[in-house]
């Protein structure tokens, strides 16, 4: 099987957030996707691993800001590969509280949703939360981020627990130096 052909498949860059009691996290996600319009509905892949799945699992609700292609890559490596266990990863980034108490990074973000959980599907390594859409806002007309866009013109690539994760293709983008934590 060619896995590479799953590389055609078009993606977003996301910072996904949720909250557990009081402990605020988020983490960058690209397999989201909108499921119905009526009511709003969207859907995104979480690694269970990840301390945004128990955020979103526990809290049932998260949001989701879409990033621009300005985003720089620091900012990607702190969502997207450092760990909420062990860093405040909202102590340098504008957010805000949405209105179901749910943090919203709004630095470098050009729009974003709130979503309540309504259903979840085990997929192995991963859960889908599906959730209606409760509130949402455009921040700016600048152009979001696509995942081809990160991959090829900012030469980012995916951490382990990415759904998009491919071993031989992210090793040859990976930096010696960079160490990968679970988000």
């Amino acid at each position: 099987m060619d896995k590479t052909t799953l590389h055609k498949l078009s993606y977003g860059v996301y910072v996904v957030c949720s909250k557990n009691a009081e402990k605020l996290n988020g983490q960058i996600a690209n397999s989201l996707f909108q499921v119905t319009a009526e009511p709003p509905t969207i859907a995104v892949s979480i690694n269970k691993q990840n301390l945004t799945h128990q955020c979103i699992d526990t809290c049932k609700s998260f949001t989701v800001s879409i990033l621009n292609r300005n985003t720089p890559l620091s900012f990607i490596g702190t969502f997207g590969f450092k760990s909420g266990r062990d860093i405040d990863k909202f102590q340098h980034v504008h957010y805000k509280m949405s209105k179901r108490n749910t943090p919203i990074v709004t630095e470098n973000a050009v729009a974003y949703l709130e979503a309540t959980v309504c259903d979840k599907l085990d997929v192995g390594t991963h859960t889908i939360f599906v959730g209606t859409v409760t509130d949402a806002e455009a921040l700016t007309n600048d152009a979001p981020m696509t995942y081809e866009y990160y991959h090829i013109v900012k030469g980012g690539y995916s951490p382990k627990t990415a759904p998009t994760y491919d071993s031989e293709s992210d090793q040859r983008k990976k930096k010696p130096t960079e160490e990968k934590k679970n988000g």
